[in-house]
Formats: structure tokens, sequence, C-alpha cells
């Protein structure tokens, strides 16, 4: 089992961190690289050619084996997962009565993209709901996506997880049903990619999007996205220089391509060789895969056992073990319970969690310890 490590970061002893599902910390390792594109921007004669590409195959390559993707010319680096999503949109072929299936109060970034598609050709937005009536509830919301998913599905967009409660969605099963069907499945990774396991070759998804600035400790403004077969020969949201044949050559930039790079090459986004942002997520991706996601989820879930239970038992409600992830899980709180206080109680203690409505969003890493929770629990046990 891996060993707590927070040596490597910089977190202040007075500071609890359970929050990287909003942002991760930089380790140490992270930090340096960003000082060497520093450096190299500093002293912009020491960039060669190759400093534009080969950093950035390195970086493919690394997220293929993350996700287990066979091709890295299937991966491409983007700034975002709204970049990401506006490109499936852009390429996907839907039609009037078609059916776009969500679950229900998902991120934005996978909302918008759909509401604007399924609004300019008069689709369908289909959400799910998520009926809290029992302890079965995770299940019965597999369900009900399943149930929905038909000939007049033109594709299913959702996270592997909820992200504001962890709730795990049976993707193995959904994936078979919109292949019947002939759907397409467009997955969020963003709070499940480096620290739950995911097999590209398993699944098979259509795209996978994933911002890079929480659980694989990119910057913020850095995201990556797999695409699958359906997307070879589409058209990206923007022309840039490098995303076309033989653009390594500069001194023949002018003789100007008509052909795009294979695969998902097309869909780079400009000045994806950024010196900086792509040595500190080579150094981040690195580390991940050295850790393993199947080991990071095994060490959140024991660290994080014990306060589950006590939580449990001051009246919050949590989702069965079996039912979410360990390394991100939300609290439903007692009723009546003064949230503004509450929150306000939190920051002046530095506890750093997320609120989504009545809820606490937990997300713990290698730096956290089962101590890291005691100052919440006894926080609010103060407002109980």
């Amino acid at each position: 089992m891996l060993q707590n490590q927070k040596h490597l970061f910089d977190i202040p002893e007075d500071v609890t961190y359970l929050n990287i599902a909003s942002q991760s910390p930089a380790f140490k390792a992270i930090y340096e690289a960003g000082l060497e594109g520093l450096r190299q921007k500093q002293e912009p004669y020491r960039i060669r050619l190759s400093d534009y590409f080969e950093p950035v195959k390195e970086l493919k390559q690394l997220f293929a084996k993350l996700v287990d993707a066979d091709d890295y010319n299937r991966v491409v680096t983007i700034p975002s997962v709204s970049y990401g999503m506006a490109t499936v949109a852009k390429n996907i072929a839907i039609n009037e009565g078609d059916e776009i299936l969500i679950v229900d109060e998902q991120f934005p970034s996978n909302y918008y993209a759909w509401k604007k598609l399924a609004d300019a050709n008069g689709a369908i937005l289909k959400t799910i709901a998520h009926l809290k009536s029992n302890e079965q509830s995770v299940k019965q919301w597999n369900e009900d996506i399943l149930n929905a998913i038909s000939d007049t599905t033109a594709f299913v967009a959702m996270g592997n997880i909820h992200w504001s409660n962890g709730c795990l969605f049976n993707l193995k099963a959904i994936r078979k049903k919109t292949k019947k069907h002939n759907a397409l499945l467009i997955i969020d990774g963003s709070q499940t990619i480096g620290v739950l396991p995911f097999s590209i070759k398993e699944i098979q998804p259509d795209a996978l999007i994933c911002a890079g600035y929480k659980w694989l400790f990119g910057p913020y403004g850095c995201a990556y996205a797999y695409y699958g077969s359906y997307f070879d020969h589409g058209t990206p949201i923007e022309e840039n220089w490098s995303n076309r044949l033989n653009s390594e050559n500069f001194a023949g930039l002018t003789n100007y391509e008509s052909e795009y790079k294979p695969l998902a090459n097309r869909y780079s986004v400009g000045e994806s060789g950024n010196f900086i942002y792509v040595r500190m997520q080579i150094a981040a991706l690195k580390q991940v895969i050295e850790w393993t996601p199947k080991a990071i989820q095994e060490y959140c879930k024991t660290i994080s056992a014990e306060a589950v239970a006590e939580l449990k038992r001051l009246g919050c409600k949590i989702e069965n073990d079996d039912d979410r992830t360990h390394h991100l899980f939300g609290i439903e709180l007692p009723e009546n319970l003064d949230l503004h206080a509450l929150k306000k109680d939190l920051f002046n203690r530095k506890i750093f969690v997320s609120f989504r409505g009545n809820y606490i969003r937990i997300s713990c890493h290698l730096y956290n310890t089962p101590d890291d929770f005691k100052p919440l629990i006894h926080c609010l046990k103060s407002h109980v």
C-alpha cells in the first residue's frame, strides 16, 4: 500500500486541504519543471525546433498510458474541458427529434454545449434525475440511465462519476447499451482520471475529455482529450499551423497544407507546445503513473473510512461505499443547519472543502491522513 506523500508537497501544518477536486496543489517536481520552463522563456535562444513538438508527444504518450489507450495520436492537449466538448459538438451528427442524454446536475461544461446543440437542431436534451428516496438510489439512477437509451438516442454525455457526490456510474453497461442503439458515449473524466482506474480499451468511449488541473496536478488552463474513430475526419474549432501535415518544417510553413495530421492531432489547440505548462504536466503525469490510480484510490478509502462512519453518526448522509468513490464523496448535511455560519467557521479554521447546495464535497489525496478529517468532524459537531 502507498504511504503518505505529504513530504512532496508544501502544505502548512495548520491547513486542512480536502478540496483537490476544485484545484490540486503542486508537488515539488512540478514546481521545478515550471521553473525550468520559465528559464527557457528567459533564454529563448535555447528553444529548439523540436521543443515545439517532442515534449507534447511525450505528454500525449503519458496520458495514453494512464488511460490504457494504444495510440497516443488519439490524444490531444487542450486548454479546457469546454474546448474539448465544443470540438465534439462541432463534429457530431444530430437530427431533429434525436435525444441527447445527460444526468442531473452535471458540471456546466458538460451541459451548455449540448443545450446549444439541441436547440440549434431541434433535438431533445433529456436529463436523467437522481431520485434519492432510498439506499438503492445510485443503482436506480444507473437503471434509469440505461432505460432511457433507445434508438432515438444520438449520444450520452456524462462523467463516470457524479462530480458533486462521487456516485459511480456503470459505464460498462451504458457503453453496451449505447452500442446496441448506435449511440455515442462522451465521457467527462475530470474527477476520476488519475485517481480511479480507467481503461479506454475496456469502456471504448467515443470521446474522453478531462481537466488537467485537478487529479492530474497540471496548471489551471490545461486539459486532455481522447477521440475515437468517429472523429477521425472531423473539423477542428480553430485552424492553427501545428496541426497540419509537415508543420515540423518551419522553413516550409507557407507551403500551405490542406491536410491535417492524422487522427485526433487535428483537434490540437494552438500553441500546444507551451513550454512551461507542458513541462509541468509531464512531471505531474509521470508521478501519477508511478503512484497508480488504483493505489491512490485504495489509500483514500483507508484514510477516510473512520471519518465516514463518524460523519454518519452525526446525522450526515453519505452514499454506500460500493456506490461511490473514496477520493471524492458528498456529505448531505442535517436539515436546519446554518450553512453560512458553518462556511465561516471552516474558513476561520483553515479547513478547505467545497459546498454544493446542502452538500459538502470532500476530496482527498496522498498528502492527507486520517487526522485531516478530525478538524472537519470537530467543526461539524459544533454546528449539528
